[in-house]
């Protein structure tokens, strides 16, 4: 799971196999340790169907739907989308996205790293070619 923040938007972005987890019903943890603590990243099916992100005592989690995950799951869409209503003049922008291969490799991107994305629409014949279409 690759997480960025933007101000109120989230973006996450997972991997084929974190895909078919969640899909599946199981959440993803990812963990980042710090010297005074961890920040928590928990992305999972929600009870009520709706997107929501919450964050307290440095654990953010992202709840989507499992009528919306599972179908866009199985299909070849990039991304889920929502806005969650924070107050009368504020909202968060909810981004989940398939993580593609990367088209140039940087020196700031490990090789490994494009292990079990989804291949890049704009490769090679639409795909990356390192990993299964």
């Amino acid at each position: 799971m690759k997480l960025r923040i933007r101000g109120d938007t989230l973006r996450i972005r997972l991997k084929r196999g974190e895909v078919e987890q969640v899909a599946a019903g199981s959440p993803i943890v990812e963990e980042t340790h710090f010297p005074t603590s961890v920040f928590t990243c928990r992305l999972e099916l929600s009870a009520d169907g709706d997107f929501s992100a919450d964050f307290q005592s440095g654990s953010l989690v992202v709840r989507l739907p499992s009528a919306e995950v599972l179908s866009w799951a199985g299909s070849d869409e990039v991304s889920l989308f929502a806005e969650q209503k924070l107050s009368d003049a504020r909202s968060i922008s909810l981004l989940i996205e398939k993580d593609f291969a990367c088209l140039e490799p940087g020196h700031h991107r490990d090789c490994d790293d494009d292990a079990d994305t989804y291949p890049h629409p704009s490769g090679p014949a639409g795909g990356s070619g390192n990993v299964d279409p």
